[in-house]
Formats: C-alpha cells, sequence, structure tokens
C-alpha cells in the first residue's frame, strides 16, 4: 500500500526565476544564472513539515540543443540539492522520451522510487507541460501563471496561483 505523500515541483519558474526571454520562460544555463527567490526555502519548509516529499522533476532539452553543458546542469541541481530540502531530482534530457513533460515518465520514475500515493500528491509548473504531466500521472495540479505568452494549460489545473507561497497555503488548506 503506498502511503507516501509527494509534492512535485518544476524548477525553472517554480523552484528558480526563468529567464524571459520574448514573453517566454528559458532555464539559466550556467550556475552564475540561477537565482532562487526567498520565497522557495520557507514554502518547501512548510510542505515538508506537513510530511510531503519534495521532488523536483523538470525537461533539460538544452544540453541535446547544444545550450548547455552536462557540467552546468550538475552544478545547477547541486547548488538546489545543497540550498533547499529537496529529497530528489529526476531530470529528462530529451524532447522525444516518454520523461519528457507532458508525458508523466519523470513522475512515475519517482512515484515507483518512493512508493508515493498520487492521490495524495501535487504537482507545481509554471508552463501547461508541468500540469499535463501532472494529470496525466494522476495527481493534483497547480500552474503559477507567470503571464508568459505561450499557451495555458488545457484542461487546466485543480488550482491556479501566482506564486509559490500561494501554492503552498492552496495544499496545506486542502489537505
Amino acid at each position: 500500500m503506498m502511503t507516501t505523500k509527494a509534492v512535485f515541483l518544476d524548477s525553472d519558474g517554480v523552484l528558480n526565476t526563468a529567464i524571459i526571454k520574448d514573453g517566454n520562460p528559458v532555464a539559466p544555463t550556467t550556475l552564475s544564472e540561477l537565482e532562487i527567490p526567498s520565497e522557495v526555502k520557507p514554502c518547501l519548509e512548510k510542505l515538508k513539515s506537513a510530511g510531503y516529499l519534495l521532488i523536483c522533476v523538470t525537461n533539460k532539452p538544452d544540453i541535446e540543443r547544444g545550450l548547455m553543458t552536462q557540467a552546468d546542469v550538475d552544478a545547477i541541481y547541486n547548488k538546489m540539492r545543497h540550498d533547499l530540502p529537496l529529497d530528489d531530482v529526476f531530470i529528462c534530457y530529451a524532447e522525444n522520451s516518454d520523461c519528457y513533460k507532458p508525458k508523466p515518465g519523470l513522475i512515475l520514475a519517482a512515484t515507483q522510487k518512493y512508493d508515493v500515493d498520487l492521490t495524495q500528491s501535487f504537482m507545481i509548473g509554471d508552463r501547461w507541460r508541468d500540469v499535463g504531466a501532472g494529470q496525466n500521472a494522476g495527481c493534483k495540479t497547480i500552474w503559477i501563471d507567470r503571464g508568459y505568452t505561450e499557451k495555458k494549460p488545457d484542461p487546466p489545473a485543480d488550482y491556479t496561483a501566482y506564486s509559490l507561497t500561494e501554492a503552498t497555503t492552496w495544499i496545506l488548506k486542502t489537505v
């Protein structure tokens, strides 16, 4: 019987600040571009105190596209693991893979590794792909609307927030 509950979090735009180019978010490509907003650590600490496993699930096609190196990805996520109370990080590197969001592969891999009950779990993301991955995996979804000019989640997320603080508050009120 699965008893572990989790909050799955996208990185760029949720755990760290996305860089906006032409109205759309892009990932930092070097450690020097990584910025973790001050709200993130306290939010994660509240979720962890409420008994949630905290798992980052992120697409990183930028190596395949030649925009960043594996060393840069490793440096960024080592820093995030050091600075934030994350339990694990699952990264998908290939756009044509079963793990590439909106496909649920990353969430399902984490679910299998940690015996997660998806009916008690949440996916928080700032892009339609994140919400789609959560919906495809069968967990509740929260979309952080950052005002990007790209398409919106369809179907909509279970909840729309405008910050990680707002998303955290909703989760803690929901359970």
